[in-house]
């Protein structure tokens, strides 16, 4: 709470308060998110909060995946309701499809949007990880006139992610959830996580392929090129403030925040060292930093409180995670030099008056690319393939991820869970991941031969 980015004193179980630089944190995250779709042509609507039961109770396997989790209305003043929060919009949206898609030339159709979606969560809650209302959910819903298009757009969303993530510096694992954890409805699911520094995982992202799941059941049918009525394929993927956690957990340490400049409300602080007869020259120094780096666009405050002493300052913004702090006295004003300082690493600069801008910038690209990579690092170590039970237990108890050879029978998937008290995230994705299985048997059940690496871990 000392970093004023939120507050979890609110009297609800699940409901947490925005503060005013968490606001402007998330802010500058939901602008990035806005971005990436709307370059890949996504419209942004906004949808009603409240969905009619008859939508949620229409796809049988959707509503047993979230029945558990719904908030019901039972009552509007005097009157009786039959109304759910929305949990996630798939059953909201199709109704609207099936208004808005009539042709083929319709589509593809592609709409996001960033809200609130509520879960009766009843597990122990956590901020910003799981949550009763989930307050920063960006869902997109596609549709598709086929499968091979649908399948285009999955790949899109996954890409769509990547740059998400890599932008706010959080490194990723993408595998295929297995069939006993997949979306509610869909198809199949892809999925993103990432490892917290207590060595368990997080999703934070997914993508799903429902095929005509969805569409079979709400009639969203288009008129082909030939005159033939055929459903839509659809997809959805979701994001949420799970992400900024993620941020906050990677790259903090025991100081406080370290924002990537990215996303950071203030990119640079100012703080004026000034002793008894150089306050005014100092200060119209500061002044003129100021204006110089405002005007090149970059996020700056100028700390010129006289009540705190530099040290506390330089122990406050760095609490703040602020990425870079320049301090200006006047030896630096004789010397015609500024004295950068960078939050991540702590490292200071000298660096001449006339580069302010110049260093400024460079120094803010390198810091979001070392966090970036230092993230990548630590989240690599911390996968490992393991080939016994033993050796998989060793390693989960040390915190991370383990990859175990499986054939792919969703049984004897589930029996790995149970032998190793963790969870599959699924088959690898990544670009990287190795496919080369070799001659190993499954890890539960060793009379089938193993087709796959199956990641496990344990999980938020």
């Amino acid at each position: 709470m000392e970093t004023e980015v939120y507050d979890y004193r609110y009297p609800v179980k699940g409901a947490y308060v925005w503060r005013p630089y968490g606001v402007k944190i998330r802010r500058l995250v939901e602008s990035y998110i806005r971005f990436v779709h709307d370059e890949t042509n996504h419209q942004e609507v906004l949808f009603p909060v409240f969905i009619p039961y008859e939508f949620l109770a229409k796809e049988s396997e959707h509503i047993r995946g979230f029945e558990s989790e719904v908030f019901w209305v039972s009552k509007g003043g005097a009157g009786e309701e039959r109304l759910v929060l929305r949990p996630t919009s798939e059953t909201a949206i199709m109704p609207m499809f099936k208004l808005w898609i009539k042709d083929h030339t319709d589509l593809p159709f592609k709409v996001y949007q960033i809200v609130s979606v509520f879960r009766a969560e009843t597990k122990a809650t956590r901020p910003m990880i799981r949550l009763r209302e989930i307050s920063m959910f960006k869902e997109a819903h596609t549709a598709h006139a086929n499968r091979e298009d649908a399948e285009r757009q999955v790949k899109e969303a996954v890409e769509i992610y990547r740059k998400i993530l890599d932008y706010l510096g959080i490194p990723y694992l993408i595998s295929q959830r297995p069939e006993w954890d997949k979306f509610a409805g869909a198809v199949y699911t892809i999925a993103f996580d990432t490892v917290m520094p207590d060595g368990k995982t997080m999703q934070i992202g997914t993508v799903h392929y429902l095929g005509t799941n969805f569409s079979r059941v709400f009639d969203v049918k288009y008129l082909t090129p030939n005159g033939d009525w055929e459903y839509v394929h659809t997809t959805s993927y979701g994001i949420s403030e799970r992400v900024i956690a993620a941020m906050i957990a990677i790259h903090g340490d025991d100081k406080g925040l370290a924002l990537p400049p990215n996303v950071a409300p203030i990119q640079v602080v100012v703080v004026p060292i000034m002793y008894k007869g150089s306050e005014e020259a100092v200060l119209r120094e500061t002044k003129a930093i100021q204006e110089e780096l405002t005007a090149s666009g970059v996020r700056v405050k100028v700390d010129d409180r006289i009540d705190r002493t530099p040290g506390w300052k330089y122990n406050y913004w760095e609490m703040m995670g602020v990425p870079l702090r320049i301090e200006i006295g006047p030896r630096d004003i004789e010397n015609r030099q500024v004295v950068f300082a960078r939050r991540d690493t702590l490292e200071k600069y000298v660096t001449p008056r006339d580069e302010l801008v110049e260093t400024t910038k460079e120094l803010l690209r390198r810091i979001n690319d070392d966090l970036r990579e230092s993230s990548w690092s630590l989240l690599r170590s911390m996968t490992t393939k393991v080939t016994t039970i033993e050796e998989a237990r060793r390693r989960l108890n040390e915190g991370g991820v383990v990859e175990v050879p499986w054939s792919g029978d969703n049984n004897c998937g589930m029996t790995i869970q149970q032998l190793l008290d963790a969870d599959a995230l699924g088959v690898p994705l990544d670009e990287d991941a190795s496919r080369d299985i070799g001659d190993l048997r499954d890890l539960a059940c060793s009379d089938k031969q193993a087709n796959y690496w199956l990641r496990i871990s344990r999980r938020y």
